[in-house]
């Protein structure tokens, strides 16, 4: 009985390892975020392994159900829409109720889109805080304000939609002249990266349709 979770590519799926699609072939089932998405990443290397749903609207219903199975000899892999499952997606849960009832449980090396949007910012990245997304609603401005005394570069997940947005309110709680970075379509056709500061990012942004999933890296303070 083992629990892998399996990082799959946040964009160009030549990003697959080697091992990774070793473990997907081989296990007994696959958890998948959204099956559809993850469909085509096993039909490109021809992976025929099992595919069952597992998201955040019901990780808590299966949970005990999948320990079971994993206790009774079942060998599962996890697998979300992009990156390393458990980093601002479904996985954790699953990995604290394994341990729990004594499971072993393995986390592959992979993709995750926080680490090249890092590196990529040109940001200091020896000291950093992964924030993931921020409260939509409740808690936002907390969240925000909270920012401002941070010394460490920050790393936040944001949607296309709201990113605009984003910006504005770093820029009312930090000044328009902090530096930030934002990389969206990470290993994709149309990868982007834009740094300079808040205002110039905003800017940028502004006058385009955002598209792809997004990262925020911002400088911290001085």
């Amino acid at each position: 009985m083992k629990l892998y979770l399996v990082p799959t590519p946040v964009g160009n799926l030549g990003d697959m390892t080697y091992r990774g699609v070793e473990v997907l072939r081989s296990v007994d089932l696959i958890l998948a975020e959204d099956t559809r998405t993850s469909r085509v990443l096993l039909q490109h290397y021809g992976i025929q392994t099992p595919l069952q749903s597992y998201h955040i609207h019901n990780e808590h219903q299966t949970v005990a159900s999948l320990v079971e199975r994993l206790q009774g000899g079942t060998t599962i892999a996890v697998v979300t829409d992009a990156g390393t499952p458990g980093i601002s997606d479904p996985g954790f849960l699953l990995v604290r109720e394994a341990v729990k009832a004594g499971v072993e449980v393995e986390c592959l090396p992979g993709a995750t889109a926080f680490v090249p949007a890092l590196i990529d910012s040109a940001l200091p990245c020896d000291r950093f805080t992964f924030l993931g997304f921020l409260p939509h609603k409740k808690g936002r401005q907390t969240a925000l304000n909270a920012l401002a005394n941070e010394e460490r570069t920050m790393v936040i997940y944001e949607s296309p939609y709201r990113l605009v947005k984003l910006l504005d309110e770093l820029i009312a709680v930090l000044g328009p002249d902090r530096q930030v970075s934002v990389s969206r379509e990470i290993s994709k056709l149309h990868a982007e990266t834009a740094r300079g500061t808040l205002a110039e990012v905003l800017a940028h942004f502004q006058q385009k349709e955002v598209k792809g999933e997004i990262v925020v890296v911002l400088d911290g303070k001085v």
